[in-house]
């Protein structure tokens, strides 16, 4: 094992370090922002429906602008798209924090706003991919998105419960404008990073003409395509049913929803496990251990389908969190490696799309599903099939992968200084 220092190198940089606490900062205060949101609307009169009703107006725009997120990073720069983002997303957000202090809080104008928010982060998801091999040389790669990944998954074990305080102690005003600010500072730290100019699209190609392209380079790669047929079949087929019958099987064997909360407390603190795991390592086969640890998502839906109590369904469900953080931190860097840099928007938008464009299908279907045949017999089903999808994955890939080096063609040409105040 690599010392301590060593597994945290890619924060010896300054580029990577400084953007690193930026997002962690509008990480957790993003995390905060959905408990405000449902008791704003909740309080508000608007109950289940009105509830529905606005978060849908968040995922939409995700779902149906992501691909065009992707291409704006590439022609107009990662950073240009990010920092507009984020200061679309702080307006967003103190805008909302305005209306409740107002007590003006009415669901067609927190819809409304939640489609702005909804759109911003259809343009920065992809711009995140397209970014980081600028920020850190290319073997740090693996130990960047697992830092992020680390991030993400701490914010959603420590956010909702702080949120929660806040919200009772001071309404959920005060939360949403302390996402705003937490999106200023994200805004801060992308506003003084130092970057090279990156690399663009061919000059005067149409938006049409440069969406194909970046297709074909995301179609020509089979470990991308097969990778996400995979995702897009286990959210439909695993995850959708897992977190729509889950709390039913919690409220019959677990103690309610305390003991989902548990849960799902653990499966964030396997992710952040996870990731600390991964700091430092180097697998010879990144790709097949990506796709092979996709077996531990089978876990907590056979924990629940073959009726383990509460202890045994969290640790497994703290392995589907480790399963999450390394799949996906190792992934992303061999996408980060291996596509082009002027691509690369594109190809990690048409993967996230291709992931989870059946998710909402699978949660809109599990509860009927559930209720026909038993929610034991859906998650039962789920599990095995994600043990079996991981075994055709590994079959269909072989052990053709890319090269995990910094040298492969996908790594930016620049070279990297050594120096801790590299500037990527």
């Amino acid at each position: 094992m690599k010392p301590i220092s060593r597994r945290f190198a890619a924060l010896h940089g300054r580029e990577f370090r400084l953007f690193f606490t930026g997002y962690a900062v509008s990480l957790f205060g993003s995390s905060m922002a959905s408990v405000a949101v449902a008791f704003a609307v909740l309080d508000g009169g608007g109950g289940g429906s009105g509830l529905g009703v606005v978060m849908t107006a968040r995922i939409l725009p995700i779902v149906l602008l992501l691909v065009l997120g992707g291409a704006a990073a590439d022609r107009l720069g990662a950073r240009r798209v990010m920092l507009g983002s984020d200061a679309l997303r702080c307006l967003t957000q103190a805008a909302m924090a305005a209306l409740l202090f107002a007590g003006q809080g009415r669901i067609w104008a927190l819809a409304a706003l939640m489609v702005l928010w909804g759109l911003a982060e259809a343009v920065f998801m992809p711009a995140l991919d397209a970014l980081l091999p600028r920020l850190v040389p290319a073997g740090d790669l693996a130990d960047a998105n697992a830092l992020l990944g680390i991030a993400r998954n701490g914010a959603l074990v420590a956010g909702p419960a702080l949120a929660g305080l806040l919200t009772a102690a001071a309404g959920p005003g005060w939360v949403l404008a302390v996402d705003a600010a937490s999106y200023a500072a994200g805004l801060a730290a992308l506003a003084l990073l130092r970057l090279p100019a990156a690399a663009r699209p061919a000059a005067g190609e149409s938006l049409v003409t440069e969406l194909r392209a970046g297709w074909a380079e995301f179609a020509s790669r089979r470990w991308q395509w097969v990778s996400a047929l995979q995702a897009c079949l286990f959210n439909l087929l695993v995850w959708a049913p897992f977190l729509v019958l889950g709390p039913v099987l919690a409220r019959e064997r677990l103690g309610g929803a305390g003991g989902w909360g548990l849960v799902m407390g653990a499966y964030g603190a396997g992710a952040v496990l996870g990731g600390l795991l991964l700091l430092g390592r180097r697998p010879r086969r990144p790709l097949r251990t990506a796709v092979a640890v996709t077996a531990g998502w089978a876990l907590p839906s056979g924990a629940l389908a073959l009726g383990w109590p509460l202890p045994a369904v969290a640790v497994a469900a703290a392995g589907a969190g480790v399963t999450s953080v390394v799949c996906g931190s190792l992934f992303a860097a061999l996408t980060q490696r291996h596509v082009p840099p002027e691509a690369l928007g594109r190809v990690s938008a048409d993967g996230t799309l291709g992931a989870f464009a059946f998710g909402p299908v699978g949660l809109a279907l599990a509860g009927p599903v559930g209720d026909a045949y038993g929610a034991g017999t859906v998650l039962g089903c789920g599990a095995a099939f994600q043990l079996a999808s991981c075994a055709v994955t590994l079959a269909v890939l072989g052990r053709r992968e890319p090269a995990d080096s910094p040298e492969s063609p996908g790594s930016p040409a620049e070279p990297r200084p050594a120096a801790p105040a590299r500037t990527g």
